[in-house]
């Protein structure tokens, strides 16, 4: 039987028969303790990042995300109602943004209220790796927006309570992405929601999100 990837989550432990992208938010303490082999993503998530420390955290995120296991840079993104003024947010972005690019590893992306900032940098920038945008629970409108844009979306745990994200899913025609991020759900039941929604069996979408998955290079 096939495996479920998930592509961004914050828990440590996962159940078996479970590719998990753990998310770790970068800090000192991270460059001590950073997981070796387990497959991660590590950035300055914008809640936490500070300007003024952007040339420290770049010294320590260069050395990191050049390990293999690394699969992703972030989560890093635009947040309007928390973090540092949108301006320092979008330096701490573009900085990782860069970094990516260099080792040629996708972005995953944390975004509210900012996605017309973020399409805009993204048009700035013109990177040629993939940008996914996470934990994605707007309406079928934007979903198409980002995707004409080039953005790659990934679905969570809202697909199970929101009529209005389960809807924006069920009519995608484009590739996606499954992730738990914080919630406490198994990424099984996702997956199982998802499945009924595109009328395909669970074996058929976790082939699907796997070649999603090499698609874009991993």
């Amino acid at each position: 039987m096939s495996l479920f990837l998930n592509l961004h989550t914050h828990q440590t432990k996962q159940a078996p028969g479970v590719v998990a992208i753990q998310s770790i938010s970068l800090s000192e303490s991270t460059f001590l303790a950073m997981p070796k082999t387990k497959p991660i993503s590590i950035g300055i998530h914008p809640w936490y990042g500070k300007l003024a420390e952007l040339s420290t955290y770049m010294k320590y995120l260069t050395v990191l995300a050049k390990q293999d296991n690394v699969k992703l840079i972030g989560e890093c993104g635009l947040d309007k109602l928390q973090g540092e003024p949108m301006a320092s947010q979008i330096q701490l972005l573009e900085a990782q943004m860069n970094l990516a690019e260099q080792l040629k590893k996708p972005l995953i992306l944390h975004c509210v209220k900012a996605f017309d900032e973020l399409i805009a940098l993204k048009k700035k920038m013109n990177p040629s790796v993939p940008l996914i945008i996470h934990g994605f629970a707007k309406k079928k409108e934007l979903a198409v927006q980002l995707i004409n844009q080039g953005f790659y979306l990934s679905f969570g745990a809202a697909v199970l309570t929101s009529e209005a994200v389960a809807a924006t899913l069920q009519q995608l025609d484009a590739p996606f992405f499954l992730e738990t991020d914080d919630a406490q759900v198994d990424i099984e039941a996702i997956y199982t929601k998802v499945a009924e929604l595109k009328k395909i069996t669970v074996d058929e979408l976790k082939d699907v999100i796997f070649a999603n998955w090499k698609n874009i290079g991993l």
